[in-house]
């Protein structure tokens, strides 16, 4: 009696094209699927009204026992004949379009990669194009089917049926909060771990976590640098201090040299006064000789103490880079100043070459001895 009462049910249930029905997946094919509508026959779904993607085959998307929703698109006496995409493309564009003006980034699954991008399943065709795929550049996108993808709606056209997504945007826009939530946290004199991203003419520039900032060239060493390239490369890991945030302008200004170091620390105990060592001039002024002795270390020779002769400027008897013989006369570590001498190395030296030139016994005549030895002579004459 039931099987009796269904079949009339059947029998007197009206359909017409443009209807919508829920269906369970009977049997799958290669090109259709068959439905149970609660109708009176079988619906067939045809694999190009699956969806709004390329369909190979309906067993790539359907399996038996699925539940769809679908609209009717042709009836006859043979034939009822569903698409399932007509449903979803209805029901696609409303929340498309909330998601689009709510700004909302939402996960999709890459269906195909075609010449120029990735196509997605959205209910409708969703494009990504290779531009808005990823930050970096990208040059093969193959193994990027079936992969899940945060992504934002960037155009939305629904009389063009045009959808366009970027996962990049969703990606800059996570950098934006990062970048700015360390910006908030920073603060001058904190050392930091980063990688060095870029070498320019006058610096690196850092990355401290999703942020560049600029080590100048004069922070990058205590020893003087002509060129960036000699002190690092891009891609090292290096330790940075933060000297200053600029919030406002996004700009970060760091240091390597003030994480290491300084060459006082690092020399200090190799300098002491009554010392003759060699040094390279740096710099002249009117006052005297910058002479380094250690790296990163100057000490100043006055113009008194550049020449045994008078002087009117060190130029006259020095030039910069020039490779001298100093002697320390004081070392003030508190002050971080050496005072020197090349006058008093010279006389040094000679005081040297004297003792080794006259044998001993003649280095104790005096000249009183001297005078004295022909005082006697005159008085025997």
């Amino acid at each position: 009696m039931a099987d009796e009462l269904n079949t009339s049910l059947e029998e007197t249930k009206v359909l017409e094209v443009g209807d919508i029905v829920e269906g369970t997946v009977l049997k799958v094919e290669d090109k259709l699927a068959i439905l149970d509508v609660s109708y009176k026959q079988d619906a067939v779904l045809p694999v190009n009204e699956i969806s709004n993607v390329f369909v190979e085959k309906a067993s790539d998307f359907l399996k038996e026992g699925d539940k769809v929703t679908v609209k009717v698109t042709s009836l006859t006496e043979d034939q009822l004949t569903v698409s399932k995409k007509a449903v979803d493309t209805v029901n696609s564009w409303e929340e498309l379009n909330s998601k689009f003006e709510q700004n909302e980034s939402f996960e999709v699954t890459v269906h195909e990669v075609v010449k120029g991008g990735l196509v997605v399943d959205l209910g409708v065709r969703g494009f990504i194009p290779a531009s808005m795929v990823e930050k970096r550049f990208v040059e093969d996108f193959s193994d990027y089917k079936n992969r899940t993808l945060e992504v934002k709606i960037v155009e939305l056209d629904q009389e063009k049926n045009r959808v366009i997504l970027s996962h990049r945007a969703v990606e800059e826009e996570l950098e934006s909060k990062k970048k700015q939530e360390l910006l908030n946290n920073l603060e001058a004199g904190q050392v930091l771990d980063g990688t060095v991203q870029r070498l320019t003419d006058f610096g690196a520039f850092v990355d401290i976590g999703g942020l560049d900032g600029l080590v100048h060239i004069s922070q990058l060493s205590h020893k003087r640098v002509e060129t960036p390239s000699e002190v690092v490369s891009e891609g090292d890991t290096v330790k940075v201090k933060v000297l200053s945030v600029d919030r406002d302008n996004e700009r970060v200004s760091l240091s390597i040299k003030e994480t290491q170091p300084g060459p006082w620390e690092s020399n200090v105990s190799t300098l002491s006064a009554g010392k003759v060592i060699q040094g390279t001039v740096r710099r002249l002024v009117n006052f005297g000789a910058f002479v380094e002795v250690a790296p990163g270390v100057e000490g100043l020779v006055h113009i008194s103490e550049i020449s045994n002769r008078h002087i009117g400027s060190p130029g006259e008897v020095l030039s910069e880079g020039e490779t001298v013989t100093v002697k320390i006369l004081d070392v003030d570590s508190k002050e971080k100043r050496i005072s020197l001498s090349i006058r008093a190395a010279q006389e040094d030296t000679e005081q040297k070459d004297i003792q080794k030139n006259f044998p001993k016994e003649e280095r104790g005549f005096s000249l009183a001895d001297m005078i004295g030895d022909q005082l006697k002579g005159l008085k025997k004459d």
